[in-house]
């Protein structure tokens, strides 16, 4: 019996499977939108509730996981609605990096990833919602365009705009650090509003 059938069945077993299918996956893409850890494991969490109360609205179990990161969306869309910008704050979690080469790394080169990591993150966080959405789903959860514009409510071509600007906004916050872009970005609003 498939995973969606159990589920629909109410079987907690087969809930207990879906969040180790899902659960790091569902939690990479709520960390990345939300910028906070604990916030994104509550919004998986209430995923995973989610989902098992309204399973039987997934009509075609092979969609199960596309079905998953729309609630987890919708999740992160709502928390961002509650924050004010002024309460997020920054984590700044690791992310192992799996070594396909046959030798380890020397300790300046662990501590250049660490760095580089930190600094994409931390440049990923800073954008927009909007953008750093997309990003995230194509780079991270390595969705296509047309997966994405269904995410997120969106045209193909309003996600393919994002994505272009999502990265030349994470371009210049890697290149010229968070105050040459903060600066730019208040030149461009007090221009905006002349």
């Amino acid at each position: 019996m498939c995973l969606v059938d159990r589920l629909k069945r109410k079987e907690e077993s087969a809930l207990q499977e879906l969040m180790n299918e899902y659960g790091d996956y569902l939690i990479r893409t709520a960390y990345l939108l939300l910028k906070d850890h604990q916030t994104a494991e509550e919004a998986v969490q209430d995923t995973f509730i989610t989902a098992f109360d309204k399973i039987e609205q997934l009509d075609e179990a092979d969609k199960l996981k596309s079905w998953l990161t729309t609630i987890v969306l919708n999740r992160c869309r709502s928390q961002m609605r509650k924050w004010s910008w002024k309460n997020i704050f920054l984590n700044f979690d690791t992310v192992e990096r799996i070594k396909e080469d046959e030798g380890a790394p020397s300790p300046e080169e662990e501590l250049m990833d660490l760095v580089w990591n930190q600094n994409l993150s931390h440049a990923i966080q800073k954008l927009d919602y909007k953008y750093r959405e997309v990003i995230t789903l194509f780079y991270f959860n390595e969705l296509k365009i047309p997966e994405i514009a269904s995410y997120t409510n969106s045209k193909g071509n309003t996600v393919k705009s994002r994505l272009k600007r999502g990265r030349l906004l994470l371009k210049e916050l890697l290149m010229e650090g968070e105050e040459g872009f903060n600066e730019r970005e208040e030149k461009i609003q007090k221009s905006a509003r002349s």
